[in-house]
């Protein structure tokens, strides 16, 4: 497959720059691939098109602060710190702002004397540094919330680009759908007897890097760390058995589900699963956990694109994304949904 298959002009005017308010403000658009119809709703309608003992599978990561600002020592020039994953207990691959080479000491601003140095450069932005202490416990601290590039108004609250239901720290960039669900929403779901499932992907910056190959099958995806617990498994698997659906909410969600099925066995859809994923979804995978994906609207070219076009179909995504620019969705982030059903 061509890269050119992915890509779809988006004006800038499109893209959402900050969130709406109260979080199911959000607009719905509900692609039924069966009946081949485009609905328009409200998120906040989303229990209309859910059923009693679906369940509902959400991405439990939570963001850390992980924009760090930083002075050169010596020159006082202004560098930025992405934090991406850690490597050893001191060390972390960053992604970095400005120029900083191999020995440059880097002082971090809002903490007195914690201090980085770049230990190695891998021929692009990212570096690997070496911190003076112990980073994680002061990123609440001196952090700040790592938006997207794309997105250029600031962030009036932190919490904001935290799902409501975020609970174990590690993630770069936060699993924006959903960014949707309000406490009250969730509690009129359980209500009607849709089941909740956890799992945990902590999202790095690589999710999101540009597809630079012309043939797509030749992008190196970069791992993340995943899991599916014990009770996640069990509570998906009887679901599946009993024929009710596995709704993934989000890309990451998604993700970690078709990962966990590769140590399944004696008919189960998938299984208890922690480590690292690289797992590429291209159209001509084949679905073995998720039966209906909670989505945003994605960036063209890029892998999530090509995700949501593997359980859609190529050609009918392409023909909702350009509906939805003609009804004026917002996109990306900070933008509307997408039920795939």
């Amino acid at each position: 497959m061509n890269l050119s298959d992915f890509d779809y002009d988006l004006p800038e005017s499109f893209i959402a720059q900050t969130p709406l308010e109260p979080r199911d403000a959000s607009r719905l658009m509900v692609l039924n691939r069966s009946a081949g119809t485009l609905t328009h709703a409200a998120f906040r309608d989303l229990p209309d098109y859910l059923r009693p003992g679906d369940v509902l599978v959400f991405n439990d990561t939570r963001v850390i602060p992980a924009r760090l600002f930083a002075k050169k020592a010596g020159t006082g020039g202004q560098v930025e710190l992405l934090m991406l994953k850690r490597r050893a207990p001191l060390m972390w691959e960053v992604m970095i702002g400005g120029k900083a080479q191999v020995g440059q000491i880097l002082k971090v601003e809002g903490h007195t004397g914690l201090e980085a140095v770049v230990m190695q450069e891998f021929g692009d932005a990212r570096r690997l540094v070496q911190f003076s202490q112990p980073i994680t416990p002061l990123l609440e601290r001196v952090g700040h919330a790592p938006l997207p590039p794309y997105i250029h108004a600031p962030l009036r609250e932190r919490e904001r680009y935290q799902t409501v239901y975020a609970k174990i720290p590690g993630s770069a960039a936060a699993p924006t759908a959903g960014l949707h669900f309000t406490p009250e929403l969730l509690a009129r779901l359980m209500a009607m007897d849709v089941q909740f499932a956890y799992v945990t992907l902590h999202i790095g910056l690589d999710t999101f890097a540009p597809v630079k190959e012309d043939r797509v099958e030749e992008h190196p995806m970069h791992g993340e760390w995943c899991e599916v617990t014990v009770e996640a498994a069990q509570l998906i698997n009887t679901a599946k058995r009993e024929g009710r659906r596995v709704v993934a909410v989000g890309t990451s969600a998604t993700r970690t589900l078709e990962s966990a099925t590769q140590g399944a066995q004696g008919g189960q859809a998938l299984a208890e699963f922690s480590g690292m994923t690289d797992l590429y979804i291209l159209p001509g995978h084949r679905f073995r956990v998720v039966d209906a994906m909670i989505t945003n609207f994605h960036l063209p070219k890029s892998t999530l694109l090509m995700l949501v076009s593997a359980f859609a179909g190529r050609k009918r995504i392409l023909a909702a994304y350009a509906e939805a620019k003609q009804e004026g969705y917002r996109f990306y982030s900070f933008g509307d949904a997408m039920l795939i059903a």
